[in-house]
């Protein structure tokens, strides 16, 4: 069932999101040749823990899992599309790699989400254009998330702007509602039908997240149960915003200043 939020719960999302953009942009900053990947989980989780929230993927179970999410973050570097474990195999960032990043943030029991790709160090052309291609996809499924619209509405235009760069815009994973807990309805394709799927209506928060493959839109689900990569073994970007849904232009809850 989607529901949607009350006055008093966009004000917590609306804190909580200036709270989650602030922690990103801290750990972006952090993500350089030479850094492991349990550096980055650890700042994470002590930054969230002095601000006095929670981090929202730490031992959460989602629909289909065997165990809890083992982390506060979840980072995947290169081919890995989404939910890579950064602190089970601990890995160093080489120059040239591309790494998302991407956690929630639970604020007075209210949560957000988002996920940001970017480069460690210097990364070929081809690696920021996929990136700048994907950021600039996110955004244009924003642009058709209104009230009155429906999720096939923002499905079709990050596919319709996808589409001329030839890059591999997986379909098996995709945005959801949040707020209340980390996944819920509805869900938001990345692909679609203008005109089709959920209704949009006042109040609803969403998180928009497409992933642009290198390659191949095909993916698969390694054997710890969370990380997904793709098939080809070519690089991956993955970006995310949460959202909330008004008569006019949604309003970005996660934007870095």
């Amino acid at each position: 069932m989607i529901r949607i939020k009350t006055k008093n719960d966009i004000a917590i999302l609306r804190e909580g999101g200036k709270r989650h953009a602030m922690i990103m942009k801290a750990i972006l900053k952090e993500v350089k040749p030479g850094v492991s990947t349990r550096y980055l989980n650890n700042f994470l989780e002590k930054m969230i823990a002095d601000c006095g929230d929670i981090p929202s993927f730490l031992n959460y179970t989602p629909w289909g899992a065997k165990r809890p999410y083992p982390a506060g973050l979840c980072l995947s570097i290169n081919d890995e599309v989404v939910h890579g474990i950064p602190n089970e195999e601990d890995r160093i960032l080489k120059e040239g790699d591309i790494a998302s990043v991407d956690f929630g943030l639970t604020h007075k029991g209210l949560i957000t989400d988002m996920a940001v790709t970017v480069p460690v160090g210097k990364v070929r052309e081809d690696l920021e254009r996929l990136m700048k291609v994907t950021r600039d996809s996110l955004y244009e499924g924003i642009k058709k998330a209104k009230g009155g619209k429906k999720t096939g509405d923002i499905g079709n235009a990050i596919e319709r702007f996808v589409s001329p760069y030839g890059y591999g815009l997986v379909e098996e994973l995709c945005g959801h509602g949040v707020g209340y807990e980390v996944h819920e309805e509805p869900f938001v394709p990345n692909f679609g039908t203008p005109g089709t799927g959920s209704s949009l209506k006042v109040g609803m928060v969403i998180a928009i997240e497409p992933m642009l493959n290198l390659g191949s839109r095909f993916v698969y689900q390694t054997d710890d149960g969370y990380t997904y990569k793709t098939k080809d073994g070519k690089p991956s970007a993955h970006f995310e915003h949460t959202i909330l849904i008004t008569k006019s232009d949604a309003e970005i809850l996660t934007e870095i200043d």
